[in-house]
């Protein structure tokens, strides 16, 4: 999908490049012209992937469309993969690798508004085998109990070229789709992203397995999951529910996986429908803890309630609900459906699909619990660095992304102060950007124009700064006096006071200002800060 914000996403980028990043990173999170010449259509994938070897060898199969006349284009994979042959009509293409960019040359230019092109990429090689999956990208080698192998990929952040040829840049996805096929040893299933179209058995002691999306997919998404699988089929309400789990976990699952009916209801009603029909849901079982993986999304949190047995949020709600199938999930809403054009803006990810548990709590369980759930992740944020991080060099900004992105929502929540026009923003924000790569300053302008209010200096504080707002409040002469200390140049926003109890709404700024309200002692006063997200003194 391409975007119009292409040129001022090169200009911010190099603006924000400094001494501390190196080619590798300007390489993979830059916008040259050799990548925003040409806009991807389809992948299709065509692999072997050897357990014993930790190898794969095959071919991707590139489909786009020319959108700036050019005579070369970048494609990218790793520099420990070996780039075998690049084949466009029948004649191979000379190329020059720099360390993970390939940049290919055609023989004659290629015009923008032609006919798609076509190149098959074939390559070989071991990926990196992951440390820590999925904090750290790569591959997952492992066994079941049963000494079958198990084997995942978690490569977001990392990239995808650490696995298969492709434009590995989140400002551009095939907008018709992929297949995957992957062949694997005889006896193993691969499950990948999509439809299962069927398997093959090569005759040589593996088959192949064969998927399809139809939908545009971040490249990070298509994944492989090869191991002993069972598949567990439903059907909830016209929607295609499947569930791959190990041999020996049939039971567990059945039960664990009920969980996914309540909330594709609470998610389709709050966000709309789901984004990917056409491809189904399907949860899979992986060696590593999860990802969402779109429409298929990776699950290994033990068939536990809460973050592995444990609640992030303190209040012991985290435990009345499976973490990783209502963040993950969540992520096929935000994230995969809509996404950042630009790792820096991965807050657009993290931040609404974090809010999503909260969402999914208040469906369930009511808007007090919800707001609980909500407060007590306050303990996990830092405040370290920025959320939004240096654009045009494949760099997130800090993970308070998660955490401070929800509870930044949450006080936007409180600051429209309409619950009936707060469902229907977070609703029509997610309808209206369905399938689409955008930035903050989308985001920033959706939620503004639909609230009426001017959010901008609110979502800067929390994005763009590493302390949040600091409400200061005196008594002098038994008059409230209020001002922000913030960041943000002209920082202002509402905020919910209780005197004596009885709920008061002030609008600080910057500066000193005396209200009217009367005010024996401090004591009178409670500043509601389970709605905002502020320090007070």
């Amino acid at each position: 999908m391409k975007n119009s914000f292409f040129i001022l996403l090169i200009i911010t980028g190099i603006q924000q490049i400094n001494a501390q990043f190196t080619r590798r990173d300007t390489l993979q999170g830059g916008l040259r012209p050799e990548r925003t010449c040409f806009d991807v259509q389809r992948y299709d994938l065509d692999i072997k992937i050897n357990p014993t070897e930790k190898s794969i060898v095959g071919c991707n199969t590139i489909t786009f469309k020319v959108v700036e006349n050019t005579t070369a284009i970048q494609i990218d994979l790793f520099e420990n993969m070996k780039v075998d042959s690049i084949i466009y009509n029948n004649r191979k293409l000379s190329y020059i690798r720099e360390l993970d960019a390939v940049f290919i040359n055609f023989p004659r230019s290629l015009f923008k508004n032609t006919e798609e092109q076509s190149l098959r990429f074939y390559y070989s090689g071991k990926p990196i085998v992951a440390r820590r999956a999925p904090w750290d990208g790569g591959f997952v080698f492992t066994k079941d109990l049963n000494g079958n192998d198990w084997i995942g990929v978690a490569v977001q952040g990392t990239g995808a070229s650490l696995w298969y040829p492709v434009k590995d840049s989140q400002t551009d996805e095939p907008d018709r789709g992929a297949s995957i096929k992957v062949a694997v040893p005889n006896g193993l299933m691969n499950v990948s992203n999509g439809r299962f179209l069927g398997s093959e058995d090569l005759k040589n002691g593996y088959t192949r397995w064969d998927w399809e999306v139809k939908n545009p997919i971040n490249t990070y998404d298509i994944t492989v999951n090869i191991g002993d699988y069972v598949q567990l089929h439903d059907n909830y309400k016209g929607l295609d529910l499947d569930y791959y789990v190990l041999r020996d976990h049939v039971a567990k699952a059945e039960k664990h996986f009920e969980e996914v009916k309540p909330m594709m209801d609470c998610f389709q009603s709050k966000f709309g429908e789901y984004p990917f029909k056409e491809d189904g849901y399907k949860l899979v079982e992986t060696p590593y803890l999860g990802m969402e993986h779109q429409s298929a999304v990776a699950y290994g949190n033990y068939f536990m309630k809460g973050y592995m047995g444990a609640d992030l949020s303190g209040t012991q709600l985290g435990l009345l609900f499976d973490y990783i199938i209502i963040h993950e999930s969540g992520h096929e809403w935000f994230g995969n459906s809509i996404t950042s054009a630009d790792i820096a803006d991965m807050w657009i990810h993290e931040g609404f699909t974090m809010y999503s548990e909260v969402v999914y709590m208040e469906c369930q369980y009511g808007y007090e619990k919800a707001q609980l759930y909500m407060n007590g992740m306050k303990r996990n944020v830092d405040n370290d660095k920025p959320i939004i991080g240096p654009y045009g060099v494949n760099k997130e900004g800090s993970g308070d992304m998660y955490y401070k992105g929800a509870l930044m929502l949450n006080t936007i929540r409180h600051i429209i102060n309409d619950e009936t026009k707060w469902w229907k923003i977070l609703h029509d924000y997610s309808v209206t950007y369905r399938h689409q790569i955008i930035d903050t300053k989308t985001v920033i302008d959706f939620f503004s124009k639909e609230s009426g209010i001017n959010l901008t200096p609110v979502f800067n504080q929390y994005l763009r700064y590493t302390a949040i707002p600091h409400l200061e409040y005196r008594i002098t002469d038994n008059k409230l006096e209020y001002r922000w200390l913030a960041s943000e140049n002209d920082f202002t926003m509402p905020i919910d006071l209780k005197i004596n109890g009885k709920k008061v709404r002030i609008q600080p700024t910057t500066t000193w200002t005396k209200s009217s309200l009367k005010i024996k002692k401090p004591e009178e006063i409670e500043v509601l800060t389970q709605n905002f997200y502020i320090n007070v003194n």
